[in-house]
Parts: C-alpha cells; structure tokens; sequence
C-alpha cells in the first residue's frame, strides 16, 4: 500500500508541470548540447545558420538528439516565415496549402518559407513528389527531420535536393552534462552514482534521459517525510527505479546495421559478439526467422566445406523456430550461432558459385559433351548421347577421369579448397584424384 501511495503522489507532481525536456528546450545554438561536428565554432551547420544562407536540409539522427530543437533554431535566427507540419497527419492537401501560402508570402512580401517536416520518412511517394517544385524553385526551404535512413526512407529526388546533416548519439558526457541542467530546473540534487546511472541508461536520448530524470526526481519527491519545500535529494535508488524498463532504438537502419554487426562478428569467430547482437535483435522485436534465414546463408557462404555439419545446424535452427517459436527458439539460434562462430571459415564455394555465374554470362555455352547427355530414352544411342561415358562406381576407387565441362571452359577452376578444417581432407582427396586442379592457397 505504501509502495502506491509512493507512486501516485510521484505521479501527480508530474502532472502539475510541464514536461522537463519541453522547459529546457535550447533558446540558441550555443545552448545545444553535442553535435560539435555540426555546430562547433567552425561547424558548417553552424555557418549556415548565422549567415541564414541555409537551403533545404535533411536532419537524420535518434531520437532525442535535437533534430526538432535544431529546426526550431533555424527559424528563430532567420527572417523567414517557419512552418511546421507531422508527416504523420499531414496530407498532400495540407501541403499544397502551405505551398500556396508561400507563394503568396513570396509575391507579396519578398519573404521566404520555412518548412518544418518533422518525420519526412512518414510521407509516402506522392506526398514528398508534391514538395519537389516547391523545393527546387525555392519556394519552400525544407527541413525534415527523421529518425530512419534517408537513403531508404526519402525519395531520391527530394533527398538529391537537400543537404544531409547527421546528428549523433549523445555521449554520456553530454547526456550528463544535460542531467546537470535537469536537476538545476528542478531544484534537486544527485549523487554521482545516480547521475551515471541515469546517463548510461539513456541510450544516447537526450529526451529520454530527463524524462527518466523528471520521474527520478518526482519519486525522491514523494518519499515519506520529504520536506516539499527542500530540494529532492535523488540516490541510486532512485536513478534505478525511474530506469526499470528500457526500449531500444530499432528502426530501419538500425535492422540493417545489426544484422551486419551480426554476421560480420560471427565470421570472425567471435561467438560472444554474436550471442550479443542475438540478443539485441531478439530484444527489439526481429523476426527469428529473417535471423535464421541469415545464419543458413551465412553456414554455407562463410563456413562451407570448412565443416559440412554448419549448413545442417543451421537449417535445423532455422526449423527450430517454426516448430518451436520464440522464445524458446531463441536457444536454438543461440547453439547455430555458437556452431558457426567456433567453426571454422571457408568462402571457398562462394567464390566458386560467383565465378562460375560470371562465365556463364561471360562466355559462350557451349554445348553439353555428347558422353554426358541422357542416353536414357529410345533412340538417345542412335544419335551418340552417352556415348564414350565412364560410369564411376565401375572403376576402382569410384573415380574415372573424363571431362564434364563444355570445351570452353574445361580448364576453368571455380573450387578452390583453403585447407581449414575438413577442406583439408578435400584438398587430399582431390589431389589424389586430379593433382593438376589443386592449386596452392
């Protein structure tokens, strides 16, 4: 009962103010915390922005790194009129509105538009085209601001017209530099210990880190016998409680991020790497199965002959997790990746496929040899198919030499076996066979 009361008075002095972030809100650029690259003394963001000589941009980070902030700024220290819309309601409809009214602004005034677009990567196709004309003939003056990588999200022509700004992470530096400011806002104060705490869990958000400073804050608040008139003092405790539930960023770049992280970790034989990144996808909410589908390719592109077994571990784990389902199966995949990351490594017949597919473009097709065409239906002997054939089981040691290829590329090697792991049986067995096809590695 006293844990409640605890929460529900936390829970209403949240309430009786506005939110922490919204009241530290930068009022100028040199208020911002991070983005040094961008808006440090020789930042060309920052350059722009004081010379007001800043055409259509793209601002492309997480969130809470000061995308919207970093709009809002722009359009303080310019003479233009600023706009703002949410992709997520906006319609083509809205606007051509603001386009008109820009035009009109421009006719009549001499004086620019501004548009905020704040989660461009929401517009669909025909909204973004409905910006072009505008943004090519300078009517409008775009910012748009998105969480997701413009190269998949925003249309190639719209993106070609602006100038791509990435804002980075915050660093636990920054994000406690911010923390300071927070609990200087809400006449607090935190132990060291909290403060780290509270940083480190803010995946590099700035927003995230002073609303979980906000509830910290709020519960040292709400302790029994605090005095409302003294500043709440914040423990670990606390910083802790405020954290309990952390969500990680998962967008679509980061899908694609990941999954590389992932398979590069595991192709360098680093099985606690690729446990890890296992984990974070699991945790965001990946599909198992586009995680197996990935571990089958990799099991034959990066393992192969190295250890025949991985392309079964794989394939079984990857039978796992429609037989079994998460998150259970999170198990299996855990044992394919441990399997692939300890085995080891071959590209062998990957190179060979790659090369073979580029003769096969490349060269002319020859013609099937007669020995090896299919002699298996009436008349096939009348016109030579078979002809000359040497079935293998038939010689001793089940090998015969005897071409299989077209003439034009009898000589080509594709298979070129490294000699880890099980290749090296490989390599024995075929320079027993045919010594002149084994070449050094």
């Amino acid at each position: 009962m006293g844990g409640d009361l605890f929460s529900h008075a936390a829970e209403a002095r949240l309430k009786a103010r506005s939110p922490l972030a919204a009241r530290l809100r930068p009022s100028s650029l040199d208020e911002i915390v991070g983005q040094q690259h961008l808006l440090g003394p020789a930042g060309p963001l920052r350059r722009l922005v004081e010379a007001d000589r800043l055409s259509s941009v793209l601002f492309w980070g997480p969130p809470g790194t000061g995308k919207t902030t970093l709009a809002r700024l722009v359009a303080k220290d310019s003479v233009k009129e600023f706009v703002q819309l949410s992709a997520v309601t906006a319609t083509v409809k809205d606007v051509r509105s603001v386009i008109a009214e820009a035009e009109e602004r421009l006719g009549a005034h001499a004086r620019g538009t501004i548009l905020f677009l704040d989660e461009v990567h929401r517009f669909n196709k025909a909204q973004q085209d409905a910006l072009l004309p505008a943004v090519e003939s300078g009517v409008l003056v775009l910012i748009g601001a998105t969480t997701e990588n413009p190269f998949f999200e925003v249309n190639a022509p719209l993106r070609s017209r602006s100038t791509l700004f990435r804002l980075e992470t915050l660093s636990e530096d920054d994000l406690a530099e911010l923390l300071q400011r927070g609990l200087k806002a809400e006449r607090a104060t935190a132990t060291d210990e909290a403060i780290a705490h509270l940083a480190s869990r803010a995946a590099g958000d700035g927003r995230q880190a002073l609303t979980t400073l906000e509830v910290a804050v709020a519960l040292a608040a709400a302790e029994p016998g605090h005095d409302q008139d003294e500043p709440a003092s914040l423990t670990l405790a606390h910083a802790e409680s405020a954290t309990d539930l952390k969500s990680l960023r998962y967008g679509r770049d980061e899908h694609y991020d990941v999954i590389s992280a992932f398979i590069k970790s595991i192709r360098g034989s680093d099985p606690d790497a690729g446990l890890y990144w296992l984990a974070r996808m699991l945790a965001a909410g990946e599909d198992a199965r586009f995680i197996a589908r990935r571990l089958v390719v990799l099991a034959s592109e990066d393992v192969s002959m190295a250890d025949p077994m991985s392309l079964l571990v794989a394939t079984a784990a990857a039978q796992a997790v429609d037989f079994v389902g998460l998150p259970e199966a999170r198990i299996n995949l855990a044992q394919a990746v441990v399997h692939l990351a300890t085995a080891p490594k071959s590209n062998a017949s990957y190179l060979g496929i790659n090369e073979a597919m580029q003769d096969v473009q490349d060269l002319p097709a020859g013609e099937v040899p007669m020995h090896l065409r299919d002699a298996s239906y009436r008349g096939a002997a009348s016109l030579g198919h078979g002809e000359g054939y040497d079935y293998p089981h038939s010689s001793q040691g089940g090998w015969t030499s005897q071409q299989y290829r077209p003439d034009d590329v009898s000589d080509r090697r594709y298979y070129r076996p490294t000699g880890r792991g099980y290749e090296a049986t490989v390599i024995d067995y075929l320079a027993d066979k045919t010594p002149d096809r084994i070449e050094p590695t």
